[in-house]
């Protein structure tokens, strides 16, 4: 029977990351109830001064659980954790992002899932987006909790909060791994190669993270290249007869709309119909 009591995390940082955010987010996976014992953090190229001294604290508290792996140069999101996910030495690993806070729990739910359900590949859960502070929770994004309903929502929208989630390292490999390609929306294109070759999900229904969201996540989330991304992925789907022709349809009107929006539009339309608001 196969038992996961280990765990590996894999993180990437970039150069214009904030240096007090990633010691945040380093420190809330040191501060987990069920401990790592192997942290990949990927350098995505060069960092600065101020974050090379982050990392050498970080080292100095996680010791020899911290891997620290540095790429010559910037080749985006997908590339680091292309690589960070070889680099994993246990047969689970938790995402984390390098500005994002982890509840001190998460993971030691998440092992609790993948325990009790062993045919089950990736297990996430809700994030709180929130600004400046966690006291300043702005609203949540919920995500649909069987494999059933996760598929469904998939046709549509990321079925996974990527920083929440924790999967197995050979799943994820089988499906393809993450690819170095592809920008912004590379953990989508990840979930529709899982689920459409038959893995499993499973989000818990409660927040296990807090996630920043300044306007620079709905600019991200704009513009032709963006839009461009999302059609690829879209006709992908339809190839595989993941959607059918009324569901692509329907989700090329709705992403065309919302990458071409002006970003105070597009800010409004995620808050208001894509996620649930928190009342502070």
């Amino acid at each position: 029977m196969e038992s996961f009591k280990n765990y590996s995390v894999l993180m990437s940082v970039y150069s214009k990351e904030t240096p007090s955010y990633l010691r945040e987010s380093m420190n809330s996976i040191y501060n987990q109830t069920i401990k790592t014992n192997d942290f990949v953090l990927i350098c995505d190229g060069p960092l600065t001064e101020e974050l090379d001294k982050v990392v050498e604290e970080e080292q100095k508290q996680f010791g020899n659980i911290l891997n620290v792996v540095r790429l010559p140069e910037n080749k985006g999101l997908g590339n680091a954790l292309r690589i960070g996910v070889k680099k994993c030495k246990n047969k689970l690993i938790a995402r984390m992002d390098s500005d994002d806070i982890s509840r001190n729990d998460r993971c030691e739910k998440q092992l609790k899932i993948f325990e009790e359900n062993k045919d089950l590949s990736v297990v996430g859960g809700w994030v709180e987006e929130f600004s400046e502070t966690i006291d300043n929770i702005n609203c949540m994004r919920i995500v649909p909790e069987s494999n059933e309903e996760i598929i469904k929502f998939s046709k549509f929208r990321s079925p996974f909060n990527h920083p929440t989630v924790m999967y197995k390292k050979d799943d994820v490999l089988k499906a393809g791994n993450y690819r170095s390609d592809i920008r912004n929306i590379q953990d989508y294109y990840l979930w529709i190669d899982m689920l459409s070759k038959g893995y499993k999900g499973y989000n818990i229904q409660e927040p296990l993270v807090w996630m920043r969201a300044s306007s620079n996540l709905f600019k991200r989330r704009s513009g032709k290249k963006y839009l461009e991304l999302q059609i690829n992925l879209l006709n992908i789907m339809k190839d595989r007869n993941y959607i059918s022709n009324y569901q692509y349809l329907k989700s090329y009107t709705l992403r065309t709309l919302s990458s071409l929006a002006p970003n105070w539009l597009r800010k409004m339309m995620f808050e208001k119909l894509l996620r649930k608001q928190v009342s502070n």
